[in-house]
């Protein structure tokens, strides 16, 4: 995701303000300075100092440059709509894209129930992956008087102009299993890296050198960019060149109605690189592993498979298969506790926290047999 480049100054000069390097009545740089700063236009640099003018954040002077309000002039953009901890409405609402997985459903059960614990009730709403819907939601939410947000983050090139906002203004907020780059808002998010890492890793300690990996397109989500570094750098440290033909990485979002596409895709993919004996599943693990059995793999002798993120009953599976785990619990109770201090203290300085995730070795991986899979129709 892109940040835009006056979302980027406005958080600067916020961090500047907020960190008390720049006081009441203090002058910010020109627009010149921000400007050669940032290596972009005046116009951008006016659009950013226009949106904090009008926030009571900064005044001008003509001829004089940009100052500083004081802080009883811009408190008010803490809590949009006149939220504040006197007010409590003890509501927190989770925004996420679908409630279809087992790791978000055990996620968001043991958000809920933590946040009961401390008084809070929980709205939740489905963005389906839109962004359209995100921000229609947020504003919705924001109406209803909520204490805090914690937000599953919509896929998208951009990042959500809403809540970059939010984050700006130091609302109550979470970030799950996303993060912004280069934006300081909290986040809670599993350690994609570190489990990409392991799960290359694994398959290269059984002979494994020939590596696909699988995934649906990574830009603009940053687990699947970090899983695709923490694969690159296991391949890296064990001297295997990276080759970037072996990588599939356009398949949709695991819906029902995709399913026949991504099989096509994942069956086409196979039948090019017959030299592959392992694969990496960034998501849409089980219908690559189905797509490969309708091929003919016998799986692990022909093909290993290792896929990031368990399903449940996924050892009954008829190829039981090795997964890493993301940590469903750590990741709800670190959430929570995030959020909790957010709310007492909206100007503490934001955290990103990583949780990381756990190696489940199952039937779905092997010691490689380089030439096994030659045969398969």
């Amino acid at each position: 995701m892109r940040v835009p480049f006056y979302m980027q100054i406005r958080q600067y000069i916020m961090d500047h303000i907020q960190q008390g390097k720049w006081k009441p009545n203090d002058k910010i740089p020109s627009e010149n300075e921000l400007a050669e700063k940032f290596q972009v236009s005046r116009i951008t640099v006016k659009k950013a100092l226009d949106a904090l003018v009008e926030e009571g954040i900064i005044y001008r002077i003509q001829g004089r440059g940009s100052f500083v309000a004081k802080k009883e002039d811009s408190e008010h953009i803490i809590y949009p709509n006149n939220v504040s901890q006197q007010n409590s409405s003890k509501l927190i609402a989770c925004i996420i894209p679908r409630l279809n997985s087992q790791f978000i459903t055990i996620m968001m059960s043991e958000i809920e129930k933590l946040l009961a614990q401390h008084g809070y009730r929980v709205i939740l709403c489905q963005t389906y992956d839109s962004q359209q819907l995100e921000t229609q939601i947020l504003k919705e939410v924001l109406r209803l008087g909520v204490d805090g947000l914690i937000i599953y983050p919509a896929e998208g090139e951009t990042y959500n102009e809403e809540i970059l906002k939010l984050t700006i203004e130091k609302f109550p907020l979470v970030l799950i299993d996303r993060y912004f780059r280069g934006i300081g808002a909290n986040s809670v998010c599993t350690d994609n890296v570190l489990g990409a890492y392991e799960a290359t890793k694994h398959l290269l300690e059984l002979g494994h050198t020939k590596i696909g990996i699988v995934s649906s397109i990574p830009e603009g989500t940053t687990s699947i960019e970090d899983r695709i570094k923490g694969f690159e750098k296991a391949l890296t440290e064990y001297n295997i060149p990276i080759d970037h033909r072996l990588y599939l990485l356009d398949l949709h979002l695991t819906l029902e109605e995709h399913d026949h596409i991504n099989k096509d895709k994942i069956k086409n993919f196979l039948s090019n690189h017959r030299d592959i004996t392992a694969l990496f599943l960034v998501n849409n693990g089980l219908t690559v592993i189905e797509a490969a059995l309708e091929m003919g793999y016998t799986i692990p002798q022909d093909l290993s498979m290792i896929m990031f993120d368990d399903y449940e009953f996924s050892h009954l599976h008829k190829v039981p298969p090795t997964c890493i785990r993301q940590q469903e619990t750590l990741l709800a109770q670190e959430a929570v506790k995030l959020m909790i201090s957010t709310i007492e203290n909206p100007l503490q300085k934001r955290q990103q926290i990583f949780v990381p995730p756990k190696l489940i070795v199952r039937s779905s991986t092997g010691v490689c047999q380089t030439s096994a899979n030659q045969h398969v129709d």
